[in-house]
């Protein structure tokens, strides 16, 4: 049995496909459209898993939408009228979106992919966020707990599966919303909402929670978790470009952070108010799943929705939490609702058998050495290849050691928001200067943001406080923020954040294994086995998906090496591309793009 998930019209446009069970393919459009968060019809992203499954869509059985569209449209109606008449500007403009969008879901997914209405079906938004994660876990069992902004009406859920079934327990609803609570505090931070919440939770270390208080003046808080917010506070029910009301900065009494400033400087008022709300949040959190706990009996968790990306907390959660094991699935967010819609059709609603844990977020497109081989020979870029492995992986490892910097692009694309070594940009972590060189010269961002570490399985707990690494699977997915070891933040000044921590990824041989031969050569070179990682894109872009985005990207930044597979450009291919065949106009073009 074929199913088909999608996600689209909110916020990261995706498509899945679950074949007999396994997560065949799953991968969002911006990759290939190249338009951070495209939320349009996910054309290019289903002719993807498709075209990886080797079938048609004549093939599938079910195609599945993540969400039910006219259960959203109630809630956005009502919640106008309710406030009306300080919703008439987002009342309009939502009617219009609606009218002409939206709410045609079903038709535009029959005129589009040319199938019956029989073969369409609607999940839940929960339900989705619920099953993306319990259904790839590894357990027969669990509780299941789903955080984000909104879905239809819900905003949170308490639930239980159990073989192919979920059952909800408990909801919370709109406006109510711990997600939408730390938007609320991202943009007063000067952040953008539903862009800029990472960026608030890596300032929180440079400021201290003094805040905590006046926040929970804001909001009651009861035993299980569940919260009701004064709406008086916020806007974000009714308006439509404005997050929180003029009493909120009254409360604290300094206004919202000039978006213009978020992203400049460390403001120390700012940065205490990010480390408040992170408390808060992990505060909520635990009361959740505490009372989760004692209302199951269960031993096991699985965390989905986009408060499940706050790697900070669900670390904070596993060690605190009364869970032995937790399990997020690598694209908690709405982008992972695809992969929710199919697995719900295929095991709760078609009580189909359970199939494969997913131990691994490999499941996008990859390119062979012949196409990468053409690519680079047609633009005249010179490369070298070193078809031996072992060669080629001591090439790399010295080469960092030695101080490079380098684009690394291999094997299949990550599922999820996180540069999982497949298309990274990578370093040695042991230099001090590569996080400000990384930020500033690369990256081009903000000097606070931190760098993630990728640390084989096997030795993630001598550099950090990561016990039995092989049974925490968040971890693969570097969705954890876990403690460098202190005698080991020396060793590792440029992934150690300001609190000590390190957003770690541990590797493995078995799902990664060119990745985790490469980190194990440097770490038989240096005594360290850990490289610096960062996602291979530039700021306001989205990973590379092709070559010809990864020889851009490597073109407008300060990178020394790029690694496509085993093929080697170094940097003096720029200087010879620019100077001759292409003119760069602008960080979005691809190379194709750039041929005069």
């Amino acid at each position: 049995m074929i199913v088909l998930g999608l996600s689209f019209y909110y916020h990261d446009s995706s498509a899945a496909l679950v074949r007999d069970g396994e997560l065949v393919a799953a991968a969002e459009e911006e990759r290939f459209s190249r338009l951070k968060h495209d939320s349009g019809f996910p054309k290019l992203a289903i002719d993807f898993v498709l075209e990886q499954a080797g079938v048609t869509i004549h093939d599938v059985d079910h195609v599945v939408f993540y969400e039910k569209p006219f259960v959203k449209f109630e809630r956005m109606l009502l919640s106008a009228m309710a406030t009306f008449p300080r919703s008439a500007a987002v009342f309009r403009e939502s009617m219009q979106r609606w009218v002409t969008d939206k709410l045609w879901i079903k038709s535009h997914m029959k005129r589009e992919l040319d199938v019956p209405s029989s073969k369409l079906l609607f999940a839940d938004h929960h339900m989705s966020h619920a099953a993306s994660s319990f259904f790839t876990s590894p357990f027969e069992e669990a509780a299941i707990l789903t955080v984000d902004g909104a879905g239809e009406w819900t905003t949170s859920t308490m639930s239980v599966g159990r073989g192919n079934k979920i059952e909800i327990l408990k909801e919370l609803r709109f406006p109510h919303s711990l997600g939408l609570l730390y938007s609320a505090f991202t943009a007063y931070c000067g952040f953008e909402i539903n862009e800029g919440e990472y960026k608030l939770m890596g300032m929180h270390p440079y400021g201290e929670p003094r805040y905590v208080d006046k926040i929970y003046e804001l909001l009651h808080v009861a035993e299980d978790g569940s919260l009701w917010q004064d709406m008086r506070y916020f806007a974000y029910h009714y308006s439509r470009d404005q997050t929180l009301a003029k009493a909120f900065g009254e409360h604290f009494g300094k206004p919202a952070r000039d978006p213009k400033e978020g992203d400049k400087s460390l403001d120390p008022y700012y940065c205490d108010m990010a480390a408040s709300i992170q408390v808060v949040t992990e505060e909520i959190l635990l009361k959740m799943i505490t009372h989760l706990h004692e209302v199951t009996g269960m031993k096991r968790l699985c965390l989905a929705g986009g408060v499940a990306l706050n790697s900070v907390a669900n670390y904070k959660l596993l060690r605190r939490g009364p869970f032995e094991e937790v399990y997020i699935h690598p694209a908690p967010g709405d982008d992972g609702g695809s992969v929710g819609a199919a697995y719900w059709a295929y095991n709760h609603l078609l009580r189909q058998p359970r199939g494969p844990a997913l131990d691994h977020a490999y499941l996008g497109s990859s390119y062979s050495d012949d196409e990468i081989r053409a690519f680079l020979e047609s633009n005249d870029i010179e490369y070298q290849h070193i078809p031996d492995d072992e060669e080629f992986f001591d090439f790399v490892a010295q080469s960092l050691a030695d101080g490079k910097v380098a684009g690394w692009f291999r094997g299949r694309f990550e599922w999820g928001p996180r540069a999982l070594g497949s298309r990274s940009i990578i370093a040695d972590p042991r230099k001090s200067e590569m996080k400000e060189l990384l930020n500033a010269k690369i990256k081009f961002r903000e000097a606070f943001r931190p760098f993630a570490p990728s640390v084989l399985e096997e030795r993630a707990d001598e550099f950090f406080e990561f016990a039995d690494a092989e049974k925490h699977y968040p971890g693969r997915f570097m969705l954890y923020v876990a403690p460098v070891r202190e005698e080991k933040r020396s060793v590792l000044p440029a992934i150690t954040h300001e609190d000590g921590s390190g957003r770690l990824q541990t590797v493995y041989k078995e799902t990664n294994p060119g990745y985790h031969r490469m980190i194990e050569r440097f770490g038989e070179i240096t005594g360290v086995p850990v490289v610096m990682n960062t996602s291979f894109n530039l700021k306001g872009e989205p990973i590379v998906e092709h070559p010809s985005h990864a020889f851009n990207t490597f073109s407008l930044s300060g990178m020394d090496l790029l690694f496509l597979e085993n093929f080697v450009v170094r940097a003096d291919a720029k200087k010879q591309i620019a100077d001759t065949k292409f003119a760069l106009r602008h960080e979005g073009d691809s190379v194709t793009e750039m041929v005069s």
